[in-house]
């Protein structure tokens, strides 16, 4: 390369599963399900352990695609005035829209959720109209047709298939985009009920159903870093593994684990929000190196700006990040408040060791508030009468109170929130 030729742009692909708890990884401490592949990526890379994404499926979507925390991002509103749920508004900036200018190929696969759902469904707010060329894509986690752009594709897809289609779709367009930066945005609908496994993986894990399942995602993302290999494209590209949010606790069985972390998905304890995240990228990224700095997944977007060269809009606030320096292990501090969401409510933020949550009663709940929080198990429902502090490097289940014992650590908690 000449000395004044620019460095060739990295290829970014996020695999993104749903509802997968803290736990459903052997790297991450399973006792029953083996990843070696996921496990693998971690030790050619690196673990996060503080990363955080959000409590809901279509809120920790919309965070991801847009660095801002999801009550910042603009809901699309319907014909009659009122916002289906989840529809994330086209005038929001996405990933794939700011690497448009810079020459990325760009591609949606798998679970949207940011359209609608069945009698709200927006055709119109598909992946083509939020910035990606090209997507293989379903409403949500349901039954739903799977569409290529806004036309139907397949109009009954067999839920044991989605994990192998999806990844056969993923090599597909890595094998036609090698030749140019691309970002690929890969998301399963699996862990999420109705479960489903293929006849190859099918009671095969000491886990159990569940476990066949995540057994099954973890073949396929070896299947998709092989293939990335093969084509002599792993030093150049960052892949990315995170889960949406924490398992969903009303499944029982077939929900995942959180374990040492407390609760589950919808709640904002740590197991609603703390996911398994790794990134890998030879030669970038250090190996076999595991980071508990808190990160998140609102800080995608800033720093994959960072890394390609792209630019941030300037007309709004982006709540992520730039981490790329801890990506590539020359940053090791990082001093930030992350904030905990419940929907629509503020709950909790974390700064450091320490992680304050609010008050709250029966008076906050709205009806719609009332479904959400009956997936959280009773143990976890409980009505906070007074600022609640944890310090979760000595307590990461959030089972002691210590406010008392720190009320100049309340103080400037409470001045964050």
């Amino acid at each position: 390369m000449s000395a004044t030729a620019e460095p060739a742009k990295p290829n970014i692909v996020i695999i993104f599963t749903d509802d997968q708890g803290y736990q459903d990884l052997g790297c991450y401490g399973s006792p029953d399900i083996s990843t070696p592949h996921i496990d693998q990526m971690a030790a050619e890379g690196m673990r996060f352990t503080s990363f955080y994404a959000q409590t809901v499926c279509g809120p920790s979507r919309a965070a991801l695609l847009t660095g801002s925390y999801p009550m910042r991002t603009e809901r699309h509103r319907g014909d009659n005035g009122r916002i289906p749920h989840p529809a994330l508004s086209l005038n929001e900036i996405t990933i794939p829209e700011i690497l448009k200018p810079l020459g990325y190929r760009t591609a949606m696969i798998g679970k949207w959720d940011l359209a609608g759902r069945r009698e709200t469904f927006q055709l119109e707010l598909n992946p083509s109209n939020q910035g990606f060329a090209e997507s293989f894509w379903t409403e949500t986690s349901g039954d739903g047709p799977i569409r290529e752009g806004a036309e139907i594709s397949i109009p009954k897809p067999k839920r044991s298939t989605l994990t192998t289609l999806y990844t056969d779709k993923a090599i597909s367009f890595l094998e036609q985009a090698k030749e140019q930066p691309f970002f690929l945005y890969l998301a399963h609908g699996m862990p999420h009920t109705k479960l489903a496994v293929s006849k190859q993986f099918k009671r095969k894990s000491k886990g159990g159903f569940y476990g066949d399942v995540i057994e099954e995602l973890d073949h396929n993302v070896g299947r998709l870093l092989a293939r990335i290999s093969e084509l002599g494209l792993a030093e150049a590209t960052y892949v990315i593994f995170l889960s949406d949010n924490g398992p969903w606790w009303k499944e029982r069985d077939h929900a995942g684990h959180c374990e040492p972390l407390r609760s589950a998905k919808t709640s904002t304890y740590e197991g609603g929000l703390r996911v398994p995240f790794i990134i890998r990228a030879p030669g970038r990224v250090p190996a076999g190196k595991t980071s508990d700095l808190v990160c998140a997944s609102i800080d995608l977007l800033p720093t994959i700006a960072q890394l390609t060269g792209a630019k941030l809009p300037a007309d709004r606030v982006i709540d992520g990040l730039d981490i790329s320096g801890v990506f590539h292990g020359t940053q090791t501090e990082l001093d930030r408040p992350f904030f905990y969401y419940q929907h629509q409510s503020l709950r909790a933020v974390r700064q450091g060791d320490w992680k304050l949550h609010l008050p709250h009663s029966k008076l906050d709940r709205t009806k719609e508030g009332r479904t959400w929080q009956a997936h959280v198990p009773p143990k976890d429902r409980p009505y906070i009468e007074a600022p609640t502090l944890y310090n979760l490097s000595d307590d990461i289940g959030e089972t002691t109170n210590v406010a008392s014992n720190h009320p100049e650590i309340v103080e400037r908690l409470l001045k964050q929130l």
